[in-house]
């Protein structure tokens, strides 16, 4: 397979998460599909809470998963896709406005462009910055609801934008980490972002969607609504709060606890029967201990519903409670507990689905359908599709698999097309610094 890959045409997603390091290989075919030509894993030791706490631990953990994968997709990995996550991130709306010069001339890219440099200079409190800017909808002469104003006339150009900030210091460890691995960052992507390209269809953000991304430190949500980013939240704690509420409760070790978790926890207690009994190994020839697995379920239930209420209060902060026709779609690692279905349409009383990665794939491996690779697997997606904006600009030169050895050109040009679509160019210029 890697003698007919065009290298060039190859995307590299890094998900540094907090249980996991993945690195998944993916490419665009023939037919216009989605290809996963390869993945690597590798435990996170180094990353608390989505951020990382450790840059050693992590930078060992990221070269691990890139050498599994670059083995099993037989692709020199050059540079990459990170995204980027952590209680830190926080989510704000903004209205920007230019009056133009030109009345005679069309609405530009470069008009656009000047609009969403001017949100870059929002005053931030100390120690942090914009990370991402994202237009939700145009104002032009007041003529409101406008998605795409390239090629209009007007002279007042208004439009409400997304923006997501961070902690400047988080961003600086993710950057040593990559540099330590003997990588380039060619993007940095918000995860929320990313797994909803993985998971969502495109009627769903159409309709109104939430996307719960459970993930092993943090839970990442993105509301969508009539195709627009409306609200994005990181509530500080996932599935590695249960498995502790577990290790606690039962009194047994975290290796235990989170084999317990996944082998026969429960979001929902009263699914459980009253004589199931689950015995684990006593440490160092003690006795074995019993569990209830009902009660197993008890414990678990009390964490996961306090995730739902946080989600639950999102939505209502958002103000689309009420517009969100296609409900909840859960994914991430967390998403994999049995009967968590069924408590999120208890608790919130909207539709839910699990969201598999596996939906906008052509080809991938079994063990890509699993929805703990959602945030990776929406890395490659939302990778490619910038891609082919750049390359329709003419501006495309090349992607992660082979990064040129003299990028000083090549780099200015990625960060003026990067600015129009993926809007991480703040970070990326700090990067390259």
């Amino acid at each position: 397979m890697a003698e007919k890959v065009i290298e060039n045409e190859i995307i590299v997603g890094l998900d540094i998460g907090t249980s996991k390091i993945a690195a998944i290989v993916g490419r665009r075919n023939e037919f216009g599909k989605v290809e996963i030509l390869g993945t690597g894993k590798a435990e996170s030791a180094g990353v608390s809470r989505g951020v990382v706490a450790n840059i050693d631990k992590t930078v060992a953990s990221i070269k691990q998963a890139v050498a599994e994968a670059e083995n099993k997709s037989g692709v020199n990995i050059k540079s990459v896709h990170v995204g980027i996550a952590g209680q830190h991130i926080k989510s704000l709306q903004h209205r920007g406005m230019i009056t133009r010069n030109d009345t005679n001339s069309e609405i530009s890219l470069k008009d656009i462009d000047m609009l969403i440099d001017d949100m870059y200079k929002l005053a931030m409190p100390p120690g942090e910055e914009i990370i991402d800017v994202i237009p939700q909808e145009f104002i032009v002469d007041n003529e409101q609801g406008i998605k795409d104003p390239v090629g209009m006339s007007g002279i007042r150009l208004e439009a409400n934008f997304h923006i997501i900030t961070g902690l400047i210091t988080a961003g600086n460890n993710i950057k040593k980490c990559v540099d330590k691995s003997n990588l380039t960052p060619y993007d940095v992507i918000l995860e929320p972002l990313a797994s909803s390209e993985a998971v969502l269809t495109e009627e769903e953000k159409e309709a109104g969607v939430v996307l719960v991304d459970i993930g092993g430190g943090t839970t990442d949500i993105a509301i969508f609504q009539d195709s627009i980013i409306r609200h994005t939240a990181v509530i500080p704690f996932g599935g590695n709060v249960i498995t502790d509420d577990i290790k606690e409760g039962c009194s047994i070790i975290r290796n235990q606890a989170e084999l317990l978790k996944i082998k026969f926890g429960s979001a929902l207690a009263s699914q459980m029967k009253d004589n199931e009994i689950v015995s684990i190994p006593g440490l160092r020839g003690r006795e074995p201990k019993e569990i209830s697995v009902k009660n197993l379920a008890s414990i678990i239930q009390a964490r996961v519903e306090e995730i739902i209420e946080h989600v639950y209060f999102e939505i209502k902060s958002s103000g689309f409670e009420r517009k969100l026709i296609a409900g909840l779609v859960i994914t991430g690692g967390g998403a994999q507990l049995r009967h968590i279905v069924q408590l999120f349409e208890y608790i919130t009383g909207m539709d839910t689905r699990i969201g598999n990665p596996s939906e906008h794939l052509a080809k991938a491996p079994d063990e890509i359908k699993s929805p703990m690779y959602a945030t990776g697997v929406g890395l490659v997606i939302k990778g490619l599709n910038d891609l082919e904006k750049r390359r329709a600009l003419g501006d495309y030169k090349s992607s992660s698999a082979e990064v040129p050895q003299h990028k000083g050109s090549w780099f200015n040009s990625i960060l003026n097309t990067t600015k129009k679509y993926s809007v991480t160019t703040r970070m990326i210029k700090k990067f390259k610094k």
